[in-house]
């Protein structure tokens, strides 16, 4: 019996099994807006067997795009280009979630296939909880006062609200790889002197006031997922411990499912990846906390994922290069198990051999 194809209930839905379609940035929006390849890139992976689609970091500001391409739900004019994509997806048979995020101290002001071209790379308009740049390189960025604060705090929350609006199933918040979130909770990027900064409680606060504000603005049946780097992979950085102490609290506060990748909050890391290098941060923190955990990176076949869930190691299965690869991916994983009834009736000639 496959673990991987099992459907998972999660407050008020479920999903058709375990396979996620990871967030990935395609930069390829106008004004934030999807477009006809936004419809197409994703609904081809719903059709193709994906349990959940991920929409790629969606800006909660137009100063929070990690690129002027990317997606962007900073305005009610956004929600009816979303509420059609969302549609599309739905018809597949999939579920829809977004990734709210804010690019922090690492937006750019150029599109995403410029952005290695750059002398100094970018915004003079972004904003930090620290004036750290992200490297050497990179511009400084403004320090956020607490105005700013406050402004991006509505921000996520609008976005939370345009989200549901939209037709969205699940909200995920972008609390990882050198983003704004990310950077707040990190010692490295994060040495403000205010109730935002310096001990754990206060690194954390913004996060944890995102979360709050977030869940009240989304129905009870509406789960809410929250992205962490699990690690920095820097000496003197956030640490698997905090992020379990970290995890313990946000399932305190109405999240239900960590999503958990690592690194990137300064240039100088040392990541070593293999296949499934991550995993045993999800499995740490779904053990040691109880909440569902996402596992993700360089997992690429069955029985690697099969492991994953059937082994309680982690909750659902997130992919991102393997779907860009192979959108077909679960009907051909769904086959070999001898699991027809995920495999749309138009395509079963092409699975009769």
């Amino acid at each position: 019996m496959s673990f991987l194809f099992r459907p998972l209930k999660i407050r008020g839905i479920e999903l058709r099994n375990r396979i996620v379609m990871s967030p990935m940035c395609m930069y390829s929006a106008e004004n934030g807006y999807p477009n006809q390849f936004h419809i197409i890139h994703y609904s081809t992976r719903a059709y193709g067997g994906a349990g959940l689609i991920f929409i790629e970091a969606t800006a909660v500001e137009e100063r929070g795009r990690i690129s002027i391409n990317d997606l962007g739900i900073w305005s009610d004019e956004h929600v009816e280009a979303f509420a059609h994509l969302v549609k599309t997806c739905k018809e597949a048979g999939a579920k829809v979630g977004i990734q709210l995020a804010h690019a922090g101290r690492k937006a750019e002001d150029c599109p995403g296939w410029e952005r290695a071209k750059k002398k100094r790379r970018g915004s003079k308009n972004s904003i930090a909880p620290s004036s750290i740049p992200f490297g050497k390189n990179w511009e400084i960025p403004k320090e956020m006062t607490k105005e700013d604060i406050e402004e991006v705090k509505k921000a996520f929350v609008k976005g939370a609200e345009r989200s549901v609006n939209a037709g969205f199933d699940i909200v995920e918040i972008h609390s990882a790889h050198g983003y704004l979130l990310h950077e707040f909770l990190s010692p490295l990027s994060n040495k403000r002197r205010d109730e935002y900064g310096g001990s754990f409680e206060n690194r954390t606060r913004l996060l944890k006031e995102i979360v709050r504000g977030v869940r009240k603005v989304i129905p009870d049946s509406m789960p809410l997922f929250v992205r962490i780097s699990a690690v920095d992979w820097v000496e003197g950085g956030w640490s698997i411990e905090d992020s379990v102490k970290l995890a313990k609290e946000l399932k305190d506060e109405g999240v239900d499912v960590i999503d958990c990748s690592s690194g990137r909050i300064i240039e100088e890391e040392s990541i070593k990846e293999y296949p499934g290098f991550q995993v045993p941060f999800a499995e740490r923190i779904k053990r040691e906390t109880g909440i569902r955990t996402m596992a993700v990176g360089m997992i690429n076949s069955l029985e690697q994922a099969e492991d994953i869930v059937g082994n309680g190691r982690a909750d659902l299965v997130a992919f991102g290069r393997k779907f860009l690869r192979d959108p077909y991916f679960p009907l051909r994983w769904s086959k070999r198990l001898n699991i027809d009834n995920l495999i749309p009736w138009q395509y079963k000639r092409g699975f009769l051999s």
